[in-house]
């Protein structure tokens, strides 16, 4: 699973980096952001895929967007803490409330910018590559190959070493 979406596995990198800038005496490229890259990623990469699939082939969207949601409802839970952990991450690297809202932002126009960038990657396959990918982008969704906590159930297991904030 996790070379399927390995051309994304520097998508949290800006992220990370940054994060780690303002805490790097406290936590340098640890195991943790690394597994949070992982995951993060991989989902990142399937928002991407949706994207480029539904700009490409606009006849395959319905079936994407049915596909996606019924994904996206049988990870939400998944997403939620994802999100979280991000947040936690961005929280821990800032100095006070002020800088966290100005981090919130820029790290995730860093996310948004990255995850354009790999639907542009995508789009620039030639169509014969991307057409199969495409078509096959909902029965994708709807399989054990685009199970997170399967496909990522080492990843999972140290972030779940860490425990999330009380909200």
């Amino acid at each position: 699973m996790t070379s399927r979406f390995s051309f994304v596995r520097g998508l949290l990198a800006a992220v990370a980096v940054a994060c780690s800038a303002g805490a790097s005496a406290q936590e340098p490229r640890t195991e943790y952001r690394m597994s949070l890259t992982d995951v993060y990623g991989a989902y990142q990469s399937i928002l991407a895929r949706r994207e480029a699939c539904a700009s490409a082939f606009p006849q395959t969207r319905a079936a994407g967007d049915k596909a996606y949601a019924a994904w996206q409802n049988r990870h939400r839970k998944l997403l939620d803490e994802l999100d979280q952990r991000i947040n936690m991450m961005i929280r821990g690297a800032s100095k006070d409330e002020k800088d966290y809202a100005k981090n919130i932002g820029k790290y995730e126009g860093a996310i948004l910018r990255q995850r354009e960038e790999v639907k542009q990657a995508l789009l620039q396959q030639p169509r014969g590559e991307l057409e199969p990918e495409c078509r096959g982008l909902p029965d994708f969704l709807q399989n054990a190959e685009s199970d997170l906590e399967k496909g990522f159930a080492d990843q999972l297991a140290i972030l779940r070493k860490r425990p999330l904030a009380r909200r």
